[in-house]
């Protein structure tokens, strides 16, 4: 073990340590080095302030060997740190789950990711100011970072001094993102490319661009109609759909997706326009799509959000499905009041939070006396920047198209989201405004999972596997 650069502050935190490491992926004994470190944010004077902690792997190379390509990984929130792809999906290590993704019965253990993504690219792992070790200097610069454009700048300034400190300025640069990472990758890739940095490709994972398009507003009824098909397949997944519609989940999806872009969309649109006779067969179609009663659906205008789903689905069993993946669900012990939480988060946080932080002191041997935020807890209220509008960063990722047309984009999504729904993303990919030779460069897969697909064993390996063939077919020339 090799420590570097310890740090001046009184707080115990070694500025890198690096470590080296064995793991079997895909059947094969790879020799790998990891650094956990952290590497200050400068303002244009010089001025650190903040530290961003990351965790980076790489295979060592002959010196005649082409550069490796190179991701930086970000999580979403925003407040999360990138400990969910890192140890879910992506790194050499994961978290131990049950094959469905449920959470095991604690202590909480690490096993060799054979999914990992090492064996075709070096990893960097990040997590921005106010998540996981990451910190402002100062306590009065902390607000600053919780915004969405200072997130982005201060990010595409740790890329680059990680490029210009490890020499790797030479290699192909992807970004992959979860959830808001997703948001602040898409404003990455044009922030980066205004400062030189040309991607080779992007991948979000659960992805959301368009805030408009999952924000459940009085008079924004967008959302209703995007997140439909998700209800209709988490109906599926608990056998709450007629006969016809739990043979086929495909046949089914393709009918919900026909019916919430064309009917439900006029009726949404013509508001109380409705004649009551129009109003009943919306109520009729919807509930049947949903596995919900039809009195239900019309006492709420025939709009339900999200969590107001999650709650009722499987009110008569006394439990409500998480939002994250609603094939996961959790006893409602108060079914008369709003959705206290998500059972997708209470299912995931313990064990991803134990592992981090044995994880980075025992494995890699960082030692810090900081909390860890895992999923909030670092930042404050989050400035979306956006006055009478919805933030997106949609254009970002046009814009970055349009300026390096070499770019790619891989777009995951899981059927069983109700946070990011795949149809809200669909919708958002066929409204960013790129002519048909740029189009092409956008390739969209969907899984039979929910918001973090590599929770269980199957969606993890085929996400590694569509991963390794889209950074594969980008770097062919």
């Amino acid at each position: 073990m090799e420590q570097q650069e310890t740090s001046s502050k009184p707080a115990t935190t070694a500025r890198a340590v690096i470590t080296n490491h064995k793991v079997q992926i895909g059947g094969k004994e790879l020799s790998y080095q990891a650094c956990a470190g952290t590497l200050p944010v400068q303002n244009d004077a010089g001025e650190t302030e903040a530290e961003i902690f990351y965790v980076s792997y790489r295979m060592p190379q002959p010196a005649s060997a082409p550069p490796r390509p190179l991701l930086f990984v970000f999580n979403g929130g925003p407040g999360a740190a990138s400990v969910w792809l890192h140890l879910g999906a992506l790194g050499p290590r994961r978290v131990q789950m049950l094959p469905d993704g449920n959470m095991p019965a604690p202590p909480f253990h690490l096993v060799d990711n054979g999914s990992s993504w090492l064996d075709v690219a070096d990893l960097v792992f990040v997590d921005p100011v106010g998540t996981g070790y990451s910190r402002a200097v100062k306590p009065d610069l902390a607000k600053k970072f919780s915004a969405v454009q200072a997130d982005i700048d201060s990010l595409d300034r740790f890329i680059r001094l990680y490029l210009t400190r490890n020499g790797r300025w030479n290699a192909p640069v992807f970004l992959v993102g979860e959830s808001y990472g997703t948001f602040r990758s898409a404003g990455l890739a044009e922030h980066l490319v205004e400062h030189g940095v040309a991607l080779n490709g992007v991948i979000l994972i659960s992805s959301v661009l368009n805030m408009q398009t999952i924000t459940f507003d009085y008079g924004n009824d967008l959302p209703y109609q995007l997140f439909l098909p998700s209800y209709t397949a988490t109906a599926w997944y608990h056998h709450k759909l007629a006969p016809e519609l739990q043979a086929d989940l495909d046949r089914t999806l393709a009918q919900a997706e026909q019916w919430a872009g064309s009917e439900y969309l006029w009726a949404l649109n013509k508001g109380d326009r409705l004649t009551p006779a129009e109003r009943k067969a919306v109520a009729e179609k919807l509930a049947r799509f949903t596995g919900l009663g039809i009195d239900l659906v019309e006492n709420r205008n025939l709009r339900v959000d999200n969590r107001d789903f999650a709650k009722e689905l499987l009110r008569g069993e006394g439990r409500m499905v998480g939002l994250m993946d609603s094939r996961l669900n959790a006893e409602n012990p108060e079914p008369g009041r709003h959705l206290g939480f998500d059972a997708t988060v209470t299912t995931i946080r313990p064990p991803f939070t134990s592992a981090v932080n044995a994880y980075l002191r025992e494995e890699l041997g960082y030692q810090s006396d900081l909390e860890y935020f895992v999923l909030g807890g670092g930042i404050g209220r989050w400035d979306w920047e956006a006055k009478n509008s919805y933030a997106d960063t949609g254009e970002n990722l046009r814009n970055a198209m349009v300026k390096n047309p070499y770019l790619k984009v891989l777009i995951a999504s899981g059927l069983f989201d109700l946070a990011t729904p795949h149809f809200a993303t669909d919708y958002t990919v066929a409204h960013l405004g790129v002519g048909g030779e740029l189009r092409r460069n956008i390739s969209i897969k969907r899984y039979r999972s929910g918001h973090m697909m590599y929770l269980e064993s199957d969606a993890l390996a085929q996400l590694k596997k569509d991963a390794a063939e889209f950074i594969g077919q980008t770097l062919k020339r």
